[in-house]
């Protein structure tokens, strides 16, 4: 029992890496806005759409998934695990534990969405600042500015 949750802890620690390394990728792609042009900003921005578009359907899936997998685990919390244990009910303990694992999986993923999604955003703030610093000689607020 301890190597599958070693083996688990592991993977979510992996998956909790590749989103540190796509917040990462976010913060440089946000810090280096600031010195490019408004063309450029809008070729990354339309990148980031197009790859969200592709993505959407997949991430309304998870999004559901969660919810879903958030009921059942209500659910199953709310049973007596002690109660299991001495019944043996050791396939329940186990489907408990593998939709508790899912649910982590699923809001992992829903986590990354979340990061995409976010980088849009920053991009059409800073395209939108862009065109405002164009529009008034370039003299936009500096909310981009590092403090």
């Amino acid at each position: 029992m301890g190597e599958k949750i070693d083996n688990f802890v592991n993977t979510l620690r992996e998956n909790l890496n590749a989103i540190d390394d796509r917040l990462q990728s976010v913060k440089s792609t946000i810090d280096s806005t600031s010195k490019e042009t408004q063309a450029t900003v809008q070729s990354k921005l339309d990148e980031v759409k197009t790859k969200l578009n592709d993505r959407k359907h997949e991430f309304e899936q998870y999004k559901a998934k969660l919810a879903v997998q958030a009921e059942e685990l209500k659910v199953k919390a709310e049973s007596n695990v002690q109660e299991m244990k001495m019944s043996w009910k050791i396939n329940e303990l186990n489907r408990r534990a593998n939709t508790a694992e899912e649910y982590a999986t699923t809001a992992i993923a829903v986590a990354v969405a979340a990061i995409d999604e976010a980088e849009e955003a920053m991009l059409i703030a800073i395209a939108a600042k862009l065109d405002a610093g164009e529009e008034n000689g370039g003299s936009s607020s500096s909310s981009l500015d590092h403090k």
